[in-house]
């Protein structure tokens, strides 16, 4: 099992970013993909999550209607679109993956129930 993300950078603030999360070596829609974020000296944190089997999706209240989560199940890959950014946004994002029902939702969505994680990709929001 592999989970590859892509796309962190530099970016301005408000500006956009969008990160991506390769799966290998597991049925892609058996699973929910989560996005989590861990900032210098702070806990890691949910982002967001998708279930690819029907796209049902969670926003954690800090990123909604400002993140977009998406998924291309003929590319095993999942998005993350990112707009409005501002420094309290700059993290390591990770993407992991999680076996459903449920894990796309409260009350389970969270770190501890994601099976498989990736290494990381850093997004710095500065000026």
């Amino acid at each position: 099992v592999q989970l590859v993300e892509s796309g962190g950078g530099l970016v301005q603030p408000g500006g956009s970013l969008t990160l991506s999360c390769a799966a290998s070596g597991f049925t892609f829609e058996d699973y929910a993909i989560g996005w989590f974020r861990q900032a210098p000296g702070k806990e890691r944190e949910r982002v967001t999550c998708i279930t690819p089997f029907d796209d049902t999706t969670f926003y954690e209240d800090s990123v909604k209607g400002r993140f977009t989560i998406s998924s291309d199940k003929s590319k095993n890959t999942v998005y993350l679109r990112m707009n409005r950014l501002s420094p309290e946004d700059t993290a390591v994002y990770y993407c992991a993956a999680g076996v459903p029902p449920g894990v796309c939702a409260e009350p389970m969505f969270g770190a501890n129930a994601m099976s498989y994680w990736g290494k990381g990709t850093l997004v710095t929001v500065s000026s």
